[in-house]
């Protein structure tokens, strides 16, 4: 194991955001997380390879990712030669993350909470991790990086979403407390919002971009497996059932397919990056 170490620290209760329970999200995001680490995961190596290069992830830095699911940013950056560390809420999907990078530190708790010291890292990820309504995430973020040190976060935009008809399904089909947190988390998807959650953490703002994320899967089980992984589908199918759901995606991604049969799921991917002040 590295030696990026751990402590406890508290986030107050009143920074939270409403409704937001990181077990029960952790349990969602966890439920299928074999077919989300082999079949789902690598959606985000476009931004992954953008917001390192803007980061400075290089060879002995020390990185921390924010909601690290099963690890892949963890793997490329040790790649690179950094000391990593992650957190996520989902136990299974860190337990992938450590059988694949069994150096790194890695912890199952909530991004509102972080168990290492002040100012522990050179560069702070969270690869579709924090959302809208979580600043307190943010802060925390803010508290673990050195001055000078640089943060890159990343979520869905606003131009081609495939994943749009989707979540459509998803929201129709799960309960409506469902529904309101996910128009909530989607927030950060408008223009200048991720930007201002940043700031108001004390971040300088730095640059805003985006790649276009592309999975693709070769035939329908497959893209099933795939997209019935995510943590968003749970509540969907808790409450009517993959036999419901599954022709519903089906349909919803019948204009991804090609003549060959290949689901290509393309998907504006933007992010930010920004710098705590020295």
């Amino acid at each position: 194991m590295n030696d990026i170490d751990t402590t406890t620290t508290t986030t107050p209760t009143a920074a939270l955001p409403s409704g937001h329970e990181w077990e029960e999200a952790g349990d969602a995001w966890g439920r299928r997380a074999g077919d989300w680490a082999c079949l789902y995961e690598h959606y985000a190596i476009d931004v992954i390879h953008a917001i390192f290069q803007r980061v400075g992830v290089e060879n002995g830095i020390s990185m921390l990712d924010i909601a690290c699911g099963s690890g892949l940013a963890i793997r490329i950056a040790e790649g690179m030669g950094a000391r990593t560390a992650g957190i996520d809420a989902a136990g299974d999907l860190v337990q992938i993350a450590r059988d694949r990078s069994p150096e790194s530190s890695l912890v199952v708790g909530t991004m509102f909470d972080l168990p290492w010291e002040d100012g522990t890292f050179d560069a702070v990820t969270s690869i579709n991790g924090v959302w809208g309504g979580c600043d307190a995430a943010l802060a925390e973020a803010y508290r673990v990086l050195r001055p000078g040190g640089r943060i890159g976060i990343s979520f869905w935009g606003h131009g081609e979403l495939d994943l749009r008809s989707v979540f459509r399904v998803f929201a129709h089909h799960a309960p409506e407390s469902h529904v309101d947190g996910m128009r909530r988390t989607n927030n950060v998807a408008r223009p200048g919002v991720a930007e201002q959650m940043l700031e108001g953490a004390g971040f300088d703002v730095i640059e805003r971009g985006g790649r276009v994320s592309t999975i693709e899967w070769p035939d329908a089980d497959t893209a099933w497996r795939a997209i019935s992984s995510v943590g968003p589908a749970v509540p969907a199918l808790e409450h009517v059932g993959a036999r419901v759901l599954r022709p519903l995606i089906l349909d919803a991604l019948a204009n991804t397919r090609d003549q060959r049969g290949i689901y290509r799921f393309r998907n504006d991917h933007q992010f930010v990056v920004a710098r705590k002040p020295r």
